[in-house]
């Protein structure tokens, strides 16, 4: 496997997140952002957080399949959220938890979230980008 994740001593631990990926392959896979679009197009969970986060992530995996990678590959999420205050972490975190129990992953790579006023589509909350490294 291209990539190690890790949670130093001396850094707090996230269910959510670890706070470091290694990386050794030698092919980088960079995935646009996705929103909570399904195959055609029509927005999933029109006002609900949870379920656009979890349908982001699904995207991605989808995304990451198409380069022959996985979420094991990934080694950096960048997530933007429309309109983010603190007390939206829980809706945002039941929809991460599902996602990664839909998709068999454990241990999901270094992330960042970024509260923006407003994404491309009214009605998307949330917006995923993924990096990967493949051997």
């Amino acid at each position: 496997m291209a990539v190690t994740l890790l949670n130093p001593d001396g850094l707090i631990e996230s269910p959510a997140y670890r706070q470091v990926a290694v990386a050794s392959g030698s092919r980088l896979v960079f995935i646009a952002g996705q929103v909570a679009w399904d195959a055609d197009g029509k927005t999933v969970g029109a006002g609900d957080l949870a379920a656009q986060v979890e349908q982001c992530y699904r995207n991605v995996a989808t995304a990451l399949a198409g380069a022959g990678a996985t979420f094991e590959d990934v080694t950096k999420l960048t997530v933007y959220v429309a309109g983010w205050s603190p007390e939206q972490m829980p809706l945002f975190m039941e929809g991460v938890s599902r996602a990664m129990a839909g998709l068999g992953v454990t241990a999901a790579p270094p992330a960042t979230l970024l509260g923006v006023a407003a994404l491309h589509v009214p009605e998307h909350l949330v917006e995923v980008e993924a990096i990967a490294v493949l051997d």
